[in-house]
Parts: C-alpha cells; sequence; structure tokens
C-alpha cells in the first residue's frame, strides 16, 4: 500500500507542451484509418506530442487492446482480449511505410491466454515491416510469455535490431508493481535473447518513485549487467488514474543525470535517464552502430537486386 495519503504534487519539470500540430492529427487520422494502437496513446505516454509531431519514432502496440494482466503502474485496460487480427501485420507494416519511419517500436499486449503468448503475430509483424521497409530498424518489445522459451524463438528468428523486455521496477518492489511478472523470469528471458543471438542488443527499463532506495536502483543495474543487457532506460513513474499506485516521490532532473552516469560508467553502452523518458524514448538514438549497418547493407542489397530485376525487363 501507498506510503502518500494524499497524492504528491507534479514539480514544474514534469509539465509538457502540448504541440496538435499538422503531422500529429495526421499521424493519429492514420492510427484509427488502419485499425492500430499504440501504446503512446493507451499508456497515456507524456511524450506522445513531442514524438507524434516530429514523427521521431512511433510504437506501435498490436495483439490488440486489453491485456490479459493488470499491473498496478499500467493504464492499458485489461479484460478478455479479442481474437487475433492477423491482418495486423500488413497494416502496421504499410503505416511505417507512409510515416517514412527509420526506426520502428513494436510492443503488445500480455497474451496468456494464448499458447505462445502472440509470438507468431509479433514475428509477422517484424517481417512484414523488413518486406515493406526495407531500411527500417526495428526494436521489439514483448512480455515474458510466461518464461516460454520456443515462443522466445519464435520472435528472434524475426531477427529485430533491439530486443526490449522491461523489468519496470526494483526485485523487492515487483510482486506489488507487476501482475504475473517475475522479476528473476524477466532477467532469464533477457539472458536467454544473448544465447540465442548474441549480437543483438538487448534493453529494460525501470521507473522510480514507487518506493524504492537508491541501493536497489543501483542493485537492478547489476542485476541487468549480469544478464548482458546492453541499454537501460530510467524514468519517473507517473500515476495514471486514481486506481493505480500512487507516487511515492518524485526525483530531480539532477538524480536522473546520476543515475545516467552511475549506468555507463556500470558499463551499459547506451542509458537515458529523466523525469519523461520511457522506454520507447528517443529508441531511434539507441540502435548500436552494428544493427544501423545491418540495415544499410540489407538496403543496399535490396536496391541491387530491385536494379537486377528492372534491368532484366528491359
Amino acid at each position: 500500500m501507498s506510503k502518500n495519503t494524499t497524492p504528491l504534487r507534479k514539480p514544474a519539470w514534469l509539465k509538457t507542451k502540448i504541440n496538435t500540430n499538422q503531422s500529429y492529427r495526421g499521424l493519429k487520422k492514420l492510427m484509427r484509418e488502419n485499425r492500430l494502437n499504440t501504446v503512446c496513446e493507451e499508456a497515456r505516454c507524456p511524450n506522445i506530442h513531442e514524438c507524434w509531431s516530429e514523427r521521431k519514432t512511433a510504437t506501435f502496440m498490436i495483439l490488440g487492446d486489453t491485456c490479459t494482466r493488470g499491473c498496478r503502474f499500467c493504464a492499458v485496460k485489461t479484460g478478455l482480449p479479442n481474437e487475433l487480427d492477423w491482418g495486423e501485420p500488413e497494416r502496421v507494416a504499410d503505416s511505417v511505410a507512409i510515416m517514412g519511419l527509420k526506426h520502428v517500436v513494436v510492443t503488445a499486449v500480455a497474451r496468456d491466454d494464448l499458447n505462445d503468448g502472440g509470438a507468431a503475430v509479433f514475428a509477422e509483424t517484424v517481417r512484414a515491416i523488413r518486406r515493406k521497409n526495407p531500411g527500417c530498424t526495428i526494436e521489439i518489445l514483448p512480455s515474458d510469455m510466461k518464461g516460454d522459451y520456443e515462443s522466445l524463438h519464435t520472435l528472434m528468428d524475426s531477427e529485430p535490431d533491439i530486443f526490449n523486455h522491461n523489468i519496470e521496477t526494483v526485485r523487492r518492489l515487483t510482486k506489488r508493481v507487476r501482475a504475473r511478472a517475475m522479476y528473476d523470469r524477466s532477467l532469464q528471458l533477457l539472458q536467454r535473447v544473448k544465447e540465442i543471438k548474441p549480437n543483438t542488443p538487448t534493453k529494460s527499463s525501470i521507473m522510480v518513485g514507487l518506493g524504492e532506495e537508491k541501493e536497489e536502483i543501483i542493485q537492478a543495474m547489476d542485476d541487468l549487467l549480469a544478464h548482458q543487457v546492453d541499454i537501460m532506460t530510467i524514468g519517473q513513474y507517473l500515476q495514471p488514474t486514481k486506481k493505480h499506485l500512487q507516487v511515492e516521490r518524485y526525483y530531480h532532473p539532477d538524480e536522473f543525470e546520476e543515475l545516467k552516469k552511475i549506468a555507463l560508467e556500470k558499463g551499459f553502452k547506451h542509458c537515458e535517464a529523466g523525469p519523461l523518458v520511457r522506454s520507447s524514448y528517443h529508441a531511434d538514438e539507441q540502435v548500436s552502430k552494428t544493427s544501423a549497418q545491418r540495415r544499410i547493407d540489407y538496403m543496399k542489397g535490396y536496391e541491387s537486386q530491385e536494379k537486377k530485376q528492372v534491368d532484366f525487363q528491359f
């Protein structure tokens, strides 16, 4: 139970500007026309106006808009999910093409009702994006799929450029914050990715402000590094509704800078830390040189193949 009896007042550094320019409105219209969900909207991301207005990175949420879990920090609705939509992968891929994205994040609601946790649709979405957007890097952010490593193989066979799975909070608070999730199972999932695809960068995120101690945050860093995680993001937890966990305290931007410095000194290849940082924030800047070069090489091969086909026709 939260220690606070009344909600804390948000500090000035958490205020964001609303920018509903033509780019933002056009993207929102595109999502509705293609019957697509985004975690930006469903999870009430504070950066939605910045990212959508500039079309930096879009985070598509597949497998419906209803989660089978009820985590106490998350605004995504919980209930009985709809049937799988096998047309969704192509619609996502088409939208990425229309938007001209160079990097895309694909996440999903938890689908504990499915034997593979939705891995097959997830993998097909990655393949569809790659077919229609050969120069685009792809990051995936799946659930833990209840620790089913056969489903993880299905996902990794689609060869995403970054694998992201969030531990969300420190070990001590996991049971209170996350529904049906296990701290060690999440760590093991991230480790397994490296065993399957050693060169694929892995990434994880935590929220602060839920009652954790600084030493616990540092321990979480050590736990992630021990499981070969390359990238870490740290952001401020914001209570989405009165039904969710209250904020225990707001971290100052200087504290985030300190945490970022600690993370980088400990050995993370990249760390984003700040009050408004979310797992997908500036995701395009976190793509490793290896992944970016792989997409460039793929694109060159793709263009070369197209040229050969045109030459053959003439």
